[in-house]
């Protein structure tokens, strides 16, 4: 028996002593140091990070359907027994098994891939319920990958919503089920052990349900209704901490006095000159707007917000040259080393192409510490004037000698402590040592993810906002078709044809590898049925989050270079990737993300000279997924698209479109949960508007809550 002290807590034969939000997970039954270290991955240390460990997605088992009465491209449940023993085929590195089931009304077929145990699991005679995605072939039907249910583990699952959350290699959702049932048990027996954060007089207001039943309805929801009753509560929550927090950041960013005062110099109008173009419009008004803050009296915090191809890198480097011409450091931070390398590669073409009086230098987490030395030198002694990298560049042995501007590039979000922790690096550290103030870098934070007006004012209250809508002249559409799954073939044959021009492609499916609870196109298997179907010679390869940076750097290097013709990926190439020679985007389940992501990953291609095309292949029969995916169809304007994903937003689909590539809440979505971010927004300005509210009783587990976001660094981003 595992005991923390207190009044016992019972699970089914087991007691724990009053559980605490603090405990580590290893006081749950089942959860020993090895299975705790896999749950560590994935963020989940204590019984708290446990209860807010939301599912992802739910499965709800479907109702028996006759062979006979199955539809192509559709998940269905049938009834079968095993009529033939299992045959195997090799494909490259795929090992495809068949089998047959049958009931009454026909014979289906039945392939597994990369399953080779599946020939002593499967006995002729058997009686399953076979439960998986079911595809036309010639005059029969075949079930691709099929869990197999016993008749009573299907009776048991049957009508009832199963919680799918993300996992890490090692981890199933039975283990992650099981933990969560004795924590959310825990929390219905003690009523102390979780406070209600939100005061009364607000959840009354807004209709909001407890925080116990929230938690309950979010992972085991007993229908439709509590989940929706839970997700409102949750994203409601989540909203309102961000705002609270952004209003902290807010009135600590508020007037900052230029530490870095800057004059504007030749170097920039060179620059400009010497451009075979012309800014555009839009581009010439918010460079303004940055040299205006860089002279100014008080230091920049701007967020530049630009549609893909907008010419965003152009500002950047303008503005990192001011801090250069005027004897400063500046830093230029990005999301992933591709990134980072990517933005390296082009400012040092600029360097000598231009003769801009940059000395850059690279700094990413994989370089050898012989790399990182050399680098941390020139750094501290101010032999580079340009740096750039990813958050290597606020690691503890980073010393700036005089660094005046920041740069991020889709942080979404870059918060007063990030650009501390930048302060505290510079020299602006031995002031603060002396009692003075810390000097604060001048900010500016860049996106292409485009946002509606009406949100961004939310989000970024505490920002100045610069919006460039203009292309640069002489950039070419990119083509669009939204398909079915019966279209698939012919894409293929389309790729081939673009890559016989000497052409490259890119496709983007949703999952990584193969999962029991989901029939979503994944990049391992994709990426052996295109190595099946297509011809030999071509070189296609996969990319995904899980691989290590330095493979990823050798994949998008080889890509790059045009040594793969192919490359399968999740949504790690979404941002800022440039590929000029892609002309292809393909993406699989596209009724699975949000617009404005499929933007983005639009955005990987139409890059260079060629006519581009990307291809949406819908696997939904959904009325909304099709009048979604035809706004994309018919623009290629991202402001546009994203009014429209927050006009088109459905509560049927509550965790399948997500725009993951934008401010990663954990559950809210500023898209799906406007509305929740709209009232969330007026709640934080009730709550501040009085003076010395945390201090007040009614507040006191709002402001502990807050606190405790900010010391446990809570995923809210930026903040």
């Amino acid at each position: 028996m595992k005991t923390t002290g207190g009044t016992p807590v019972v699970f089914g034969k087991e007691r724990i002593m009053n559980l605490h939000l603090t405990d580590n997970i290893t006081v749950l039954k089942g959860i020993g140091d090895k299975t705790a270290a896999l749950f560590r991955r994935m963020g989940v240390e204590t019984v708290e990070d446990l209860l807010r460990f939301y599912p992802r997605d739910y499965d709800r088992i479907e109702k028996v359907s006759r062979i006979e009465d199955l539809k192509d491209n559709s998940r269905a449940v049938v009834r079968g027994t095993i009529c033939s023993g299992v045959s195997e085929r090799k494909t490259g590195r795929l090992v495809i098994s068949f089998s047959q089931a049958a009931d009454e009304t026909g014979k289906l077929q039945l392939s597994f891939f990369n399953m080779p145990y599946i020939r002593k699991t499967l006995k002729k005679g058997a009686l399953y319920y076979l439960r998986g995605k079911v595809s036309r072939r010639g005059n029969g039907f075949t079930m691709e990958q099929p869990v197999l249910l016993s008749p009573a583990e299907y009776e048991r699952q049957q009508g009832r919503l199963l919680p799918v959350y993300p996992l890490t290699t090692g981890l199933n959702q039975k283990a992650v089920r099981k933990a969560l049932q004795q924590a959310i048990e825990a929390v219905k027996k003690e009523s102390g052990i979780l406070p209600e954060i939100l005061p009364p007089w607000l959840r009354e207001k807004e209709r909001l349900c407890g925080i116990a039943e929230a938690l309950s309805g979010i992972h085991f929801p007993q229908g439709q209704e509590e989940l929706v009753s839970a997700k409102k509560r949750l994203a409601f929550e989540e909203f309102l901490i961000f705002l609270l927090l952004v209003k902290k950041m807010k009135d600590s960013a508020e007037a900052v006095p230029n530490a870095y005062p800057m004059i504007e110099t030749a170097d920039t109008r060179r620059f400009l000159e010497g451009l075979p173009f012309r800014l555009t419009e839009d581009q010439a008004r918010v460079w303004q707007e940055i040299s205006g803050d860089m002279t100014g009296s008080y230091t920049m915090n701007r967020l530049v917000q630009g549609d893909v191809g907008s010419g965003k890198t152009v500002l950047a480097a303008l503005s990192l040259l001011m801090a250069a011409a005027n004897g400063y450091q500046g830093a230029m931070m990005a999301p992933t080393e591709v990134l980072a390398q990517q933005h390296a590669q082009t400012l040092r073409e600029y360097t000598v192409r231009y003769h801009l009086p940059f000395r850059p230098v690279l700094l990413t987490g994989s370089m050898t510490a012989k790399e990182k030395r050399e680098a941390y030198e020139r750094i501290r002694t101010g032999d580079s004037n340009l740096i750039i990298g990813t958050h290597a560049l606020i690691q503890e042995k980073v010393v700036y000698h005089n660094l005046a501007l920041v740069i991020t590039d889709e942080q979404h979000r870059f918060g007063v402590r990030q650009r501390e922790v930048f302060s505290q690096k510079s020299r602006g550290a031995a002031d603060n040592e002396s009692g003075k103030a810390l000097r604060m870098p001048h900010v500016m934070v860049m996106s292409a993810t485009p946002i509606p007006r009406t949100l961004a004012v939310i989000l970024y209250g505490d920002l100045h906002v610069s919006v460039i809508k203009q292309l640069p002249t002489g950039r070419q559409s990119i083509k669009n078709c939204v398909v079915g799954t019966d279209w698939r073939s012919r894409a293929w044959k389309f790729m081939e044809k673009e890559i016989s021009a000497g052409r490259q492609v890119f496709v983007v499916c949703p999952m990584i590898e193969p999962s029991e609870e989901s029939e979503l196109e994944n990049v391992e298997e994709y990426t052996e049925k295109l190595r099946a179907v297509l011809p030999a010679a071509l070189r296609i390869e996969m990319l995904h989050g899980k691989m290590k940076p330095a493979e990823k750097n050798r994949l998008m290097h080889a890509f790059g270079e045009g040594m793969i013709d192919i490359l399968v990926s999740t949504t790690v190439i979404e941002v800022g990737v440039n590929i000029p020679n892609a002309t292809v985007m393909l993406i699989e389940n596209a009724e699975r993300f949000g617009l404005a992501q499929l933007h983005q990953l639009r955005g990987r291609v139409g890059r260079g000279e060629h006519q581009s095309y990307c291809i949406f292949i819908n696997g939904s029969e959904s009325d909304l997924a099709k009048e979604r995916l035809e706004v994309l169809n018919r623009s290629n304007d991202g402001f546009h698209i994203a009014e429209q994903d927050l006009k088109l937003r459905g509560p049927g689909d509550m965790f399948g479109v997500r725009q993951s590539g934008i401010l990663n809440f954990r559950i809210a979505d500023i898209y799906q949960d406007a509305d929740m971010l709209m009232l969330a927004d007026g709640a934080a300005a009730r709550i501040t508007a009085d003076a010395g509210w945390e201090e007040r009783e009614e507040y006191r587990e709002l402001s502990l809550y807050l606190q405790r976001s900010v010391r446990n660094n809570i995923d809210f981003p930026g903040i």
